[in-house]
């Protein structure tokens, strides 16, 4: 018996449900990662080209492929659900975040009225730093080249300090147990600053590479941020884990 129109229109939601429910609502869907191919095409396990891509780069949520600037399928492009989700098997957030918690601003450990933000600054520039008066505190104009872009930027009120591991990713990945003494070094160790265009760094906000790139320099920016988690025993979670592994590999070669 041919299905009436409602019918038929009732069949295409309970179908849109049931592929909106594979991808996030599953726990065996959730824990299979998303695979961006080398085209840009963000395929989840509900994708009939998942088994089928087999060179890719790895995601744990079809969110964080796409915020990539990846794409789904034509498949399930017209899924919205899908589209818009956030992640819902990322290591969960620690509560009470503050950026205090790292410290009050930028630290001058030696007591040589240069903070961390001024020693990066110092250390960065390919030519020597002028400062704003002649206590020698505040660095103003240099020559650095953002790791960002590869522009080089000559006044210094145009650059951030970016932290390579960010301090909220740190504190969501295990720093919310250190002591704040460990915080605030971690806040102001020069493996971790790195001066780059303002615009950029806020505009990478908390995000770590599985979710956010620099435009220039990827391979070095991933295996960094790889070194520093390390180095400091961050504990991201197994599917970013191997996502960065997956970059470096694709970025490195």
């Amino acid at each position: 018996m041919r299905a009436s129109r409602g019918e038929g229109v009732k069949l295409r939601v309970l179908l849109k449900v049931v592929v909106v429910c594979l991808v996030f609502g599953s726990a065996s869907a959730a824990a299979q990662l998303v695979k961006k191919s080398k085209s840009g095409i963000c395929h989840p396990p509900a994708s009939s080209h998942y088994e089928r891509t087999k060179s890719y780069l790895a995601f744990d949520s079809v969110y964080a492929c796409l915020q990539s600037g990846g794409r789904l399928p034509k498949s399930l492009s017209g899924y919205p659900a899908i589209a818009n989700a956030e992640p819902i098997s990322r290591q969960p957030a620690s509560p009470g975040y503050d950026r205090a918690q790292f410290g009050h601003g930028w630290d001058d450990a030696d007591g040589d009225c240069q903070d961390s933000r001024a020693e990066a600054l110092i250390s960065t520039s390919t030519t020597p730093v002028k400062f704003a008066d002649e206590q020698r505190c505040r660095v103003v104009t240099g020559r650095w080249i953002s790791v960002f872009t590869g522009n080089v930027i000559q006044n210094a009120g145009d650059i951030d300090i970016d932290h390579v591991v960010p301090l909220k990713w740190a504190w969501d990945h295990g720093a919310s147990s250190w002591t704040k003494e460990k915080r605030e070094k971690f806040a102001n160790d020069p493996v971790n600053l790195i001066p780059v265009e303002a615009s950029l760094n806020r505009s990478k906000g908390a995000q770590g590479p599985e979710s956010w790139l620099p435009p220039s320099s990827k391979c070095q920016y991933v295996s960094r941020f790889v070194r520093i988690v390390k180095m400091y025993a961050l504990e991201p979670s197994k599917a970013d884990y191997a996502r960065y592994r997956q970059q470096m590999t694709e970025l490195c070669e």
